[in-house]
């Protein structure tokens, strides 16, 4: 059974050009295939939206027609919802207010997934099958949402299924990711994607998420080079859609 490797790029808005390409410079420079999907936020923090027409969402055109699979990745990617419980937990260690589906009621995260879906549709020609929440964070609500929506493929920090059949599940093992607005997380995020990598290059399918943020730090861009080298020895660059074509993984 052939391994897979999954890569992808988050928090694609206008503002991190520079960020992108540069992430875009290290997957090609460290794996055999050009395969990967963007994570696009549509408005991100309210203070960067993608308007169709501009140079941004012409790029975002060029991408997908170039074999760059466009997920949506929320709508602001801002966590303005009041928490309690569980989710004050997750809110306040997980993620810094970037979690903005993580208190969505079921009707206003399919609001902001279709007007998402809608807008990024007509911009690159393309259907949007893909979806992630912000910091793969999900109210009860949001989870309902994403078959209503249509999307084929949905993940979290563990896995990866398919809303609208029955959330099927795809793959199952954690996705390394690396963060950066700290120095305590990035070094624990250092030694999360060292054993990680280990862990995963006998698993069916490994995960590996980027962010803009991660190319202001010359240790996390090192690390996320050596874990796509290490992971491309052992699994094959596919896309996300081969996993409903291949069927489902553990």
């Amino acid at each position: 059974m052939t391994r897979r490797l999954l890569i992808s790029i988050h928090d694609v808005a206008p503002g991190f050009e520079r960020e992108i390409d540069q992430l875009l410079e290290l997957i090609a420079s460290s794996v055999q295939a050009y395969a990967l999907a963007m994570l696009v936020v549509p408005d991100h923090w309210k203070s960067r939206a993608i308007r169709p027409g501009t140079p941004f969402a012409t790029q975002l055109r060029s991408w997908a027609e170039q074999g760059v699979d466009m997920f949506l990745h929320g709508w602001s990617h801002r966590d303005d919802s009041a928490h309690h419980g569980l989710a004050a937990l997750k809110a306040r260690y997980m993620t810094a207010s970037e979690g903005e589906f993580l208190g969505l009621s079921r009707d206003e995260a399919l609001d902001r997934m279709l007007r998402g879906k809608g807008l990024l549709e007509g911009i690159v020609g393309l259907p949007v099958d893909g979806f992630v929440a912000p910091a793969w964070l999900y109210s009860p609500g949001a989870r309902q949402a994403l078959g209503e929506a249509g999307f084929r493929l949905a993940e979290d920090h563990m896995r990866v299924w398919s809303p609208v059949e029955g959330d099927r599940k795809l793959a199952g093992d954690p996705v390394i990711t690396w963060a950066s607005r700290s120095r305590s997380r990035r070094l624990s995020s250092l030694a999360a994607a060292a054993a990680l990598r280990r862990i995963l290059r006998t698993r069916p399918v490994a995960r590996v998420g980027v962010h803009p943020g991660d190319t202001g730090s010359p240790a996390l861009l090192k690390s996320i080079g050596t874990t796509l080298r290490t992971l491309n020895r052992t699994h094959e660059v596919r896309r996300y859609a081969d996993l409903l074509v291949d069927g489902a993984t553990r």
